[in-house]
């Protein structure tokens, strides 16, 4: 590890990382290579979590696909130097913006979208210039494997390279003098990422999760409402991090949502025979989301098979905020809905935890979309809709407080991943005395003119 950090850092200050050039020929070439081997990588997703192929380019190939096309068209807008005004004191002067990139970055991913929540973010490095050690997550092992043998295959580990291994590993490249490090994962684990990166003073980019609530109004259309609903929060069998986490449900309501969601969910065909579903990643964690399900409160579901890692969607009702499915963030196929009266409620409700990664409101109300924005903190979010606005690469994402620091995708991950140089370029023909020596009166009367003061 030490070596290829070495070997990195001495490639990355030999300056062949820089050129436009350079990181689009490196860029091309990544999407030739996911592409040459898109077959494999689905092979090994599906052994992880048996998702079919379908599912898979949906939730993995397309993000990543759309992540390197943005980058290639705009590589050489984003990296260039960019004028800046020059204020009065500095003048005659010309000021610049100077990105470049950071050195060598270190992207930690997460299991749960092994592929794209690896490679967007090692994406955004490339663009930026930098040198890239990947370290996928261990509990998605073949697709980790799968990975590090395309990247191992095709790149120069000085310029690429893939660490696999757990949680010793981690460890042991957190304590490396980095120049960036990008994790994606749980907000525990976040925090000893966040420690540990700060004795070597390395800046951190944490995307981690939290409790994201859905908020369902009055006037919501209700049949499109269930229909978003179900799919962002049953795909990869909710184990997504801007999936929904609960429900909070008008009580004029409640009976006609239980009633769709009751359809729509029957209507989902949720096997993992079909493909149309996945397995909870392992069993630890299969063992956690089942010890969530309350048996007198399951209004659909509940069923689950441990030798499958295998868990119906399920709904559960007459949840209050003391029940263990309201104490963190679910990350799996079930479904807690809370009701509520008054929408006051519902944002001191939302806003006495900690600040969520999404938010969703499904309301016609555009006086009830601007308050929730103004008064509700929150990573990113829709409206009518769920987790597409992560598909997005001209927004930010990323969280706030509890559920994470810093963004990426699109220009924000070439911003995650840069420095901005400020530079004063003066010419020497001209020159104003009022800042030499001897200070006079004279002179300390002019300078307070031209600060305006």
């Amino acid at each position: 590890m030490k070596s290829i950090i070495i070997n990195q850092k001495q490639y990355f200050n030999s300056n062949a990382t820089k050129p436009v050039a350079f990181r689009l020929e490196q860029l091309k070439k990544l999407r030739t290579v996911l592409k040459a081997n898109e077959k494999m990588l689905t092979e090994a997703v599906y052994k992880d979590f048996q998702k079919g192929s379908y599912n898979t380019f949906l939730t993995e190939f397309a993000g990543v696909y759309v992540a390197l096309n943005d980058a290639i068209k705009n590589v050489g807008r984003w990296s260039k130097i960019k004028r800046a005004g020059t204020s009065m004191v500095n003048f005659p002067g010309s000021s610049y913006v100077i990105p470049e990139p950071l050195g060598s970055c270190l992207v930690i991913g997460s299991w749960n979208y092994p592929i794209n929540l690896t490679l967007v973010p090692a994406i955004a490095a490339m663009v930026a210039g930098n040198t890239v050690v990947m370290k996928p997550s261990e509990l998605s092992a073949h697709t980790s494997a799968a990975l590090a043998n395309i990247i191992s295959n095709n790149f120069d580990p000085s310029y690429f390279a893939v660490l696999e291994g757990g949680v010793d590993v981690t460890t042991e490249a957190l304590s490396q003098p980095f120049d960036k490090i990008f994790f994606t994962g749980s907000v525990p684990v976040g925090k000893v990422v966040y420690q540990a990166a700060s004795k070597n003073l390395v800046p951190v980019t944490l995307e981690l999760g939290g409790k994201s609530p859905l908020i369902i109004a009055p006037d919501a259309n209700l049949k499109t409402t269930v229909k978003r609903l179900v799919w962002g929060k049953f795909v990869n069998a909710g184990q997504t991090c801007v999936a929904p986490d609960y429900v909070l449900v008008h009580k004029s309501i409640e009976i006609d949502f239980l009633s769709t969601l009751k359809n729509e969910i029957a209507k989902g065909d949720f096997f993992l025979e079909n493909d149309n579903y996945a397995q909870i990643i392992s069993e630890k964690h299969f063992d956690r989301l089942t010890s969530m399900i309350e048996p007198t409160k399951v209004f659909i579901g509940g069923n689950h098979d441990r030798s499958k890692r295998f868990i119906a969607p399920t709904v559960l009702v007459n949840v209050t905020e003391d029940d263990k499915i309201m104490a963190d963030e679910v990350f799996g196929p079930i479904l807690p809905v809370m009701i509520y009266e008054n929408i006051d409620d519902a944002i001191t409700f939302i806003k006495a935890r900690p600040k969520p990664l999404s938010l969703y409101l499904f309301s016609e109300s555009s006086s009830l979309r601007k308050k929730i924005w103004g008064e509700i903190s929150f990573g990113g979010g829709m409206v009518n809709d769920v987790l597409m606005h992560f598909v997005n690469e001209s927004l930010p994402f990323g969280g706030v407080g509890n559920s994470g620091m810093g963004n990426y995708h699109g220009e924000a991950g070439f911003k995650t991943f840069s420095h901005f140089k400020s530079v004063i370029h003066r010419p020497t023909l001209l020159e104003f005395p009022l800042k030499y020596f001897p200070f006079t009166k004279l002179k300390f009367a002019l300078i307070k003119k031209a600060f305006g003061v």
